[in-house]
């Protein structure tokens, strides 16, 4: 069989069109934060496979952890085992104090799907089923799920199409970066609040970095803002940590930028290591309270693969390697030669091990692609923007190659 004839008459690709498809390369393997192609070619992978295989791939630590696993798969209801409760208790360590239930799902999307939900049920159970909306703010990014597009940016997005379809979400102003007009956007924030209070169910926000939805690095004085406005109003604060959590941003959780806690969060990429999927929606002993008031006495959703056992234990070996490297230290020096290797370009900013080159044109994604791959490694733009989110495993080599393909790839772009 010719694999790239047969994946173009038959193989849908995320984003592409099924009759004018863009050009995809093969892989036939992968070690440390290198793609293997089917002519011996070899990339640097900057992107850790949409932000999710922080430590590369062929991994020791998490091959041996998958081995080790002798039960795949059981359903999670009625049943438990071992990786599914320890990974909860693991998270529950980890994530910002107060964040003790603990909700094992199969993806980003899901997990913020179920966030909706436990905002929905939570204010049923306080006895205001009127409280049907969320408010979010402009440039969010959360899945491509019902839910999830609901609360995604509504005209600037990728699913301006869905409108009239989709729920009908509130939506603040996008908001500022690092040092730009917090009061007056946060007034705005207050103003749209509070006339909406009576209908707003809670606030869904990515903290710090807004991700698919543009890359935007924003002033952590407005997660703050944010949380006064929920505890104002009686609003849940949900954070989407999908891709900022396990330390991307330079801390383990973004909100940690602004020292805020959440009532629900979200997490996922990271934490299967790019080896398997999985995700989670994590929420306060209030929250789950609340929910359990609800008409239905239970939350209502339930994934066929929730608790998967293959998954949670790679997950757990994943959270075991962001210690024994010091994630801290890895995504610091990734960072510091990120802004190093992209000063003096336009439309450049950072944070933590994300380096990203706005335009101000849309990119050529192919030729831009095709340029980051002459370079020896592999990037994925989109919209007005090339962008890298290396693994953290990259050498000081690895990231200073991925800074002189982020150079040649925004230069044909």
């Amino acid at each position: 069989m010719n694999l790239l004839a047969y994946d173009r008459e038959h193989v849908w690709h995320p984003y592409t069109s099924m009759t004018d498809p863009t050009p995809v390369r093969v892989v036939t393997g992968a070690s440390g934060v290198r793609l293997r192609l089917d002519d011996g070619t070899e990339l640097v992978d900057g992107m850790s496979s949409w932000w999710a295989a922080v430590h590369g791939y062929a991994v020791p630590e998490l091959d041996a952890a998958l081995r080790s696993v002798d039960l795949a798969h059981v359903m999670f209801g009625g049943l438990t085992h071992a990786p599914a409760v320890r990974l909860a208790e693991r998270l529950v360590d980890l994530a910002p104090g107060g964040l003790e239930r603990v909700f094992l799902a199969d993806s980003g999307s899901v997990s913020v799907e179920v966030a909706l939900k436990m905002a929905l049920q939570w204010q049923r159970g306080r006895g205001r089923p009127g409280r049907t909306r969320m408010l979010t703010v402009r440039g969010g990014y959360h899945g491509d799920t019902f839910g999830a597009m609901s609360v995604c940016d509504p005209e600037g997005g990728m699913h301006a199409m869905w409108a009239g379809v989709l729920p009908e979400q509130l939506f603040a102003p996008r908001p500022p970066a690092p040092g730009g007009d917090v009061e007056g956007w946060a007034a705005d924030v207050r103003r749209l609040a509070a006339e909406h209070r009576d209908e707003v169910a809670a606030v869904v926000v990515e903290p710090v970095l807004q991700g698919a939805g543009g890359m935007w690095v924003y002033d952590a004085a407005c997660l703050r803002v944010l949380r006064e406005v929920c505890d104002e109003h009686g609003f849940l604060l949900v954070c989407d940590e999908i891709a900022t959590g396990f330390g991307r941003t330079g801390e383990r959780w973004a909100a940690d930028h602004a020292g805020v806690v959440p009532d629900v969060m979200c997490v996922g990429k990271a934490l299967g290591g790019g080896y398997l999927t999985i995700a989670a929606t994590l929420c306060t002993d209030e929250v789950g309270r609340g929910i359990s008031a609800s008409e239905s006495g239970v939350l209502m959703h339930g994934p066929t693969f929730m608790g998967n056992a293959l998954a949670c234990t790679v997950a757990l070996a994943s959270l075991d390697l962001l210690d024994a490297r010091d994630w801290r230290a890895q995504v610091a020096r990734i960072g510091a030669r990120l802004e190093a290797g992209l000063a003096g370009l336009p439309g450049v900013r950072t944070l933590g091990a994300v380096g990203v080159v706005q335009l101000d044109h849309p990119v050529d994604v192919v030729a831009a692609t095709d340029a980051a791959a002459s370079e020896g490694v592999w990037l994925r733009p989109f919209r007005d923007l090339v962008y890298a989110m290396p693994p953290f495993a990259c050498s000081d080599d690895d990231v200073d190659r991925i800074c002189r393909a982020l150079r040649r790839a925004a230069e044909v772009a």
